[in-house]
């Protein structure tokens, strides 16, 4: 099915529907529009969220040698398996919406299967971008059409909408290095403290940054070349999900810092993806601000939050819940017995 041939006629069917419920135009504010969105990106007037998932893109990175993470490598595999296991935040958010919860390794340092992770693995870990560029155009590439085969499947087995969650050490780094080179901003605009750096790995963690898109040129390069230089298996798959998302019409909620590097590349790379990508929450880390405004979007969120694991769309996904119901259930002024509003050119 083409998703996008419909697009803007259902988007704008939905929001003259929601002109139709007895109250005040555009009351609700966003939650008309999201959900206009979210109706657009499905092709469906009468928006789903009944069934979801939460795929959480597991994956190391080499850059870990280099001082810029509070935790080794080894938290990453143990923190996959605990979310697969629901047992970790993701997880109790994901019970409060009946969402099921994909864990996938991408790219997990580790040899052995971890219980309850779907293996995806691509490498044990990408490599040390200040040796050598982090990833091959070859594994970037697998990673996106892993990426696209996620959301084929959970399409096939009847998903409505998608929330994206990351897990990864280091991944703070490499998405504040995607950032810097595409925004063509300096590193310590973007860089911070991740999982709570001190004073002297904060400072060692935007010279690695700088010193790399220096070495790479990466101001200069392609959104591919960025991507292979300083990214991870995890962005790069979430690349591939955007892009799924367009193809398959499961619409995806963003998370944090890392899922907004990964839109903002999935958009350079492929433009008019962003819209079937919803927002959700303001990331602490610096970068999300930039790359929500170079992205034209405005988080509904801003709670302080940084955890990541899909947290801030878990979240995001429960207000959808509630303001899809608002729409296919409230009494319509047809019904109401008041004249309804009509809109006036200013």
């Amino acid at each position: 099915m083409d998703y996008e041939k419909n697009y803007d006629e259902i988007y704008n069917t939905i929001k003259r529907g929601w002109d139709s419920i007895a109250k005040p135009l555009e009351s609700l504010g966003r939650m008309e529009t999201l959900v206009a969105k979210l109706g657009a990106a499905q092709n469906k007037e009468h928006p789903a969220v009944g069934k979801s998932a939460l795929l959480v893109l597991c994956a190391d990175n080499g850059i870990v040698e280099e001082g810029v993470s509070q935790s080794a490598q080894a938290v990453t595999r143990v923190c996959a398996e605990n979310i697969a296991a629901g047992k970790t935040t993701a997880g109790i958010m994901a019970s409060q919406t009946d969402t099921e919860v994909i864990a996938v390794d991408m790219g997990i340092a580790c040899s052995e299967s971890i219980p309850g992770v779907l293996s995806r693995k691509i490498r044990q870990g990408t490599r040390n971008f200040t040796k050598e560029p982090a990833m091959t155009k070859a594994e970037v590439e697998q990673a996106v059409q892993t990426g696209l085969s996620l959301v084929e499947d959970c399409q096939k087995r009847g998903v409505d909408v998608i929330c994206i969650g990351e897990m990864g050490i280091g991944n703070t780094t490499t998405s504040a290095a995607v950032a810097a080179s595409l925004l063509k901003c300096p590193a310590k605009t973007v860089v911070g403290r991740g999982a709570g750096l001190s004073e002297a790995g904060l400072a060692r963690k935007k010279e690695v940054v700088q010193n790399a898109i220096d070495s790479y040129g990466l101001y200069d390069a392609s959104v591919i070349d960025v991507l292979r230089s300083v990214g991870g298996y995890d962005i790069a798959g979430m690349v591939g999900v955007y892009e799924g998302a367009r193809r398959y019409g499961v619409p995806v909620i963003l998370d944090g810092a890392i899922s907004l590097v990964a839109a903002l590349v999935a958009e350079r790379m492929n433009p008019g993806v962003m819209r079937y990508l919803l927002p959700s929450h303001k990331s602490r880390e610096p970068l999300s601000a930039l790359v929500c405004e170079a992205l034209g979007i405005e988080p509904v969120l801003d709670a302080d939050m940084a955890l990541g694991e899909g947290t801030g769309a878990l979240l995001m996904l429960g207000i959808l819940k509630t303001a899809a119901a608002v729409y296919e259930k409230s009494l319509r002024f047809s019904e109401s017995g008041v004249a309804q509003y009509k809109r006036h050119d200013v």
